[in-house]
């Protein structure tokens, strides 16, 4: 028996290698964007000395969760944490889109919405700095440094070393292409 090139075999053989030829590409750029965003949050943290750098993932319109987390102690983790309900809106991320990155010493003394600060709260922070990573398509996430211990001064080169880090994620292909 002679199996013609175009049976219904030979189709499905190809279906299937296209199909797992798609997923290894996917799972790829998944390693290669999960190590960039661990190396990238690690080198934050340690740099800034803080308790947490965490990457915050909008999976739609001002919905996300932490994805990633670098950790003095893992007593700080919120991997998989939430924002607030209705706290970030249209307003923050406007802002944020804009390129806003925002440094807060200490959440107490900070005018902020109460929904912000309660949220902060819950989350043992004390004082933040966020950066926004922004792609063509809009804001995909924030970059967030957290210091849980107490009051925290930014200082110009913390901030300018959140953008840089908020941008490196911001124009990696695998970034992009998620």
């Amino acid at each position: 028996m002679q199996i013609h090139p175009d049976s219904k075999f030979n189709q499905n053989r190809d279906r299937h290698e296209q199909g797992l030829q798609k997923l290894l590409d996917r799972l790829v750029r998944s390693i290669e964007q999960n190590e960039l965003v661990r190396q990238t949050t690690n080198q934050l943290r340690e740099s800034l000395q803080v308790d947490r750098v965490v990457l915050y993932y909008f999976y739609k319109q001002w919905e996300g969760q932490v994805t990633f987390e670098s950790l003095s102690s893992q007593e700080f983790s919120i991997l998989g944490s939430t924002g607030p309900d209705d706290c970030f809106n249209n307003e923050y991320a406007a802002l944020y889109l804009a390129g806003r990155v925002k440094a807060i010493a200490d959440i107490e003394l900070e005018p902020i919405e109460a929904c912000h600060r309660d949220f902060l709260r819950n989350m043992q922070v004390r004082a933040n700095l966020v950066a926004p990573i922004v792609i063509p398509r809009g804001l995909w996430g924030l970059l967030v440094a957290h210091h849980c211990q107490g009051p925290y001064d930014w200082s110009p080169s913390d901030i300018e070393m959140m953008q840089t880090g908020a941008q490196t994620l911001a124009t990696d292909r695998n970034i992009l292409e998620s």
